[in-house]
């Protein structure tokens, strides 16, 4: 597609690491066998965690279907009318004078190499980021030089340059804070999940009742979420230093 210069495609050339396949297959497969476990030691009468294989069972079946989707569906396409990205369920079209930016960023601490370790965002003028698929250091060898050709080649299709909006910028530093928070919630919730998980067992092992779905799940979704909340007032004073 010649497009004027700027018409291109992104999507799967080549195949991701062995890693980002088994790794969450692993860790799925894992937990299925320890739920499993864990609603076996009930009392026999049809309470305790029944309901975790099922809905591991249920998790795995979509965290395979998402990788599917994510290889042999997603792709970016640019044209001289604007961006188009196709992910696994929904597809986003923005015309290039509703893009502000086209940002790589690097991937959130403790990703690894099981993924991505530089990603490309769209951010509209409301601060708004979105992913572009396959525009990342997987599928290209430099997706700076990539993505410095193509607002250059797109700058002919906008009615606006690329230069930067203090009231703009300042709502993305705000989406920086949420995201970030977020993800230290996360990290909280999961911590206090261990947590939990070692308190139901020493329960078990003492002769006291078990209380699985409210420690294993209400206790850290609620520590998740608060943490999160504590830490996105925290940093809207303090914004972090760097982009998660």
């Amino acid at each position: 597609m010649d497009e004027g210069g700027v018409g291109r495609e992104y999507r799967r050339r080549r195949r991701p690491p062995l890693a980002y396949l088994l790794l969450p297959g692993l860790l799925m497969v894992n937990a299925f066998i320890q739920t499993s476990r864990v609603s076996h030691d009930g009392d026999g009468d049809g309470s305790g965690f029944w309901w975790g294989p099922p809905v591991f069972a249920l998790l795995m079946a979509l965290t395979i279907a998402r990788i599917a989707l994510e290889q042999f569906r997603a792709r970016t396409r640019v044209t001289a009318a604007g961006i188009t990205a196709r992910g696994p369920l929904r597809t986003r079209t923005w015309a290039w004078s509703e893009v502000y930016d086209i940002r790589v960023e690097q991937a959130p601490r403790g990703s690894g190499r099981a993924a991505p370790q530089w990603l490309t965002y769209l951010y509209d003028f409301e601060g708004r980021r979105f992913l572009l698929w396959h525009l990342n250091d997987w599928q290209l060898d430099d997706p700076y030089a990539e993505v410095a050709e193509l607002c250059l080649a797109a700058a002919p299709h906008r009615s606006l340059t690329w230069e930067r909006r203090p009231d703009v910028e300042e709502r993305i530093q705000r989406g920086v804070t949420r995201r970030r928070a977020g993800t230290w919630g996360a990290y909280g919730g999961i911590a206090v999940f261990v947590l939990m998980v070692a308190v139901d067992i020493w329960r078990v092992a003492v002769g006291r009742p078990d209380h699985p779905f409210l420690l294993m799940v209400c206790v850290p979704v609620a520590s998740g979420v608060a943490f999160a909340a504590v830490l996105d007032r925290y940093w809207s004073t303090r914004p972090p230093a760097r982009q998660p």
